[in-house]
């Protein structure tokens, strides 16, 4: 837990971010530089017009992500849709799968799983689909939702589309401070190139889903015997001050302690119905690229803001008012950058991060386009947090979904037996 006081220093490897198609290198699994695996575009064979209309689709979601845009979850209004469908031509929603046929055996590499996404639905219809207790079909709805790509696997099972309000990550501020001191660019490096890349390699996903994880076990023993928000909200800085956490100082207006009553499914007949003993908090990651201010200077779009998007030392919780889902800008002809990519963790039990299970995509679905049908991926965390060059920065996320819902198995099982 983080404490209160004011000089803690969270002690960090590199930083190495979001999924990708190859096992991390030995360097990355040791905790080494960790710069990426290349870009999104080329691991995935997505041409500059695939990236072009991956991004436009997905900073059109951002519309979704507003309040009172979906509420519940609810599919994209009409001018939404025209908005989404036209930013990607040729997504198209995939159909529905009969309740009783099993999914057929995931394809295995390493440490990632790869199935299509009709077989990703037979799979979560018998594991994931649970709403009390029962088995149910996906509907037309979610299938729409999955159909997004990456966002749309977190988007189907935590129901409303992801807003990123409880963003948790780790920072090694004297890591960070003692690489600019003591090292020099690289030849050939650009200052503004040098000092993106030791920002970037001053951070810490481990401990930024261990910071995430344990925040949600706190919320959660708070949760159990609350019938009302008021009393959760007693329970979770009773809980925080035991732990002496700097949380427990957050203002009563943040985030962090409007994150529930703000959850569609919390107020819904079916979901909560504003009980908060019926809901369990759980955690996705997003990865995204830190030069998204426009009115920033070139270079900080082309090689990282230092500055932006570091969480607060004592709470651990990254600021994502600004985040705009803006990809990376090209620093040389030809390249094309990815803005973001989700992944689904639940709430998972394993204690270990490098055995916890990430459930992601490549990108929307497009059977008749060029990028073709949409892959889902379930990724051991080194996998999932290896680098690509398309991101700098990783958070780990708190949301909150009703405890009926099955869509986050306490233990998941890499593909299917």
């Amino acid at each position: 837990m983080y404490k209160r006081s004011g000089f803690l220093a969270l002690t960090t490897v590199s930083i190495v971010l979001c999924t990708a198609g190859l096992a991390p290198t030995v360097s990355q699994a040791a905790g080494g530089a960790g710069d990426g695996n290349g870009s999104y575009a080329d691991s995935n064979g997505l041409t500059a017009d695939d990236v072009r209309l991956i991004n436009a689709l997905n900073e059109a979601g951002l519309d979704l992500g507003r309040p009172g845009k979906t509420p519940g979850g609810d599919l994209p209004s009409a001018t939404e849709s025209l908005r989404a469908s036209t930013a990607a031509g040729d997504r198209v929603t995939p159909p529905a799968e009969p309740l009783d046929r099993m999914p057929d055996a995931y394809r295995a590499h390493g440490d990632r799983a790869t199935t299509g996404i009709s077989n990703y639905i037979r799979k979560w219809q018998q594991v994931y689909s649970h709403r009390d207790g029962r088995v149910q079909q996906m509907t037309e709805q979610q299938r729409e939702q999955l159909s997004y790509g990456c966002v749309g696997v977190t988007w189907v099972n935590s129901g409303p589309y992801p807003t990123n309000k409880l963003a948790f990550a780790s920072f090694d501020e004297e890591k960070h401070r003692n690489a600019l001191e003591n090292t020099s660019p690289r030849p050939g490096e650009t200052r503004a190139e040098f000092e993106g890349r030791i920002a970037k390699q001053s951070f810490d996903e481990t401990k930024g889903f261990n910071r995430a994880r344990d925040v949600a076990s706190v919320m959660n023993k708070a949760l159990e015997s609350s019938h009302d928000e008021s009393a959760y909200l007693s329970n979770l800085k009773a809980e925080l001050a035991k732990n002496d956490d700097a949380l427990a100082a957050e203002d009563s207006r943040s985030n962090f302690y409007s994150a529930l009553r703000n959850t569609p499914s919390f107020k819904d007949r079916n979901g909560g119905n504003h009980d908060p003993s019926k809901m369990k908090a759980v955690i996705y990651s997003k990865h995204f690229w830190s030069g998204q201010d426009p009115s920033s200077p070139s270079d900080k779009r082309k090689y990282g803001d230092p500055g932006a998007f570091r969480p607060n030392q004592n709470t651990g919780l990254v600021d994502m008012s600004k985040d705009r889902n803006s990809s990376r800008s090209p620093a040389k002809p030809g390249e094309s950058y990815v803005n973001f990519d989700y992944g689904w963790f639940g709430d998972q039990k394993e204690t270990n991060p490098d055995n916890t299970i990430w459930t992601h995509a490549n990108h929307y679905h497009s059977p008749e386009g060029g990028m073709g049908p949409m892959q889902v991926y379930e990724s051991k965390f080194r996998n999932w947090s290896s680098g690509y060059t398309d991101f700098d920065r990783g958070t780990y996320v708190i949301t909150f979904i009703p405890k009926s819902w099955n869509t986050a198995p306490a233990k998941v099982k890499q593909g299917w037996p």
